[in-house]
């Protein structure tokens, strides 16, 4: 069984939100160090950027919706052709307008076949075998 039965924010809009985000705490870091207070609202101007890039790349289909998808669409740069209806359960997509009295994440994508009919184990489940 793999290590990694879930796939969350491996994504393009979670790594580039990810780096810009970074670069906006070193310049904190470094607004901290050097007690200026521009310098610090500069970074935190680069913080908040990092969050509208990541929420419009999620909106444009970059992004993944929350819970479980078919282990075909898990790599990060597979584009997630349901976002222009929402996710269900999606913050992101209900602060746009998106994803009200839309399917589950499993309706949008069929049902997840798993081997032997089995239902999946729970994140931490311990195989007893």
């Amino acid at each position: 069984m793999s290590a990694h039965q879930y796939d969350e924010g491996h994504t393009v809009a979670g790594w580039t939100g990810f780096a810009i985000a970074t670069v906006g705490a070193v310049v904190l870091g470094f607004g901290v160090c050097t007690a200026s207070a521009l310098i610090l609202g500069g970074g935190l101007g680069i913080v908040a950027v990092s969050v509208l890039v990541t929420w419009a790349l999620h909106l444009a289909g970059w992004g993944k919706p929350p819970g479980r998808r078919p282990r075909e669409q898990w790599g990060w740069r597979v584009r997630d052709l349901a976002a222009r209806e929402g996710h269900a359960g999606c913050v992101g997509c209900r602060l746009a307008g998106r994803g009200r009295g839309v399917r589950s994440t499993a309706e949008s994508y069929g049902s997840v076949a798993v081997a032997g009919g089995a239902e999946p184990e729970p994140a931490g489940a311990e195989s007893g075998r």
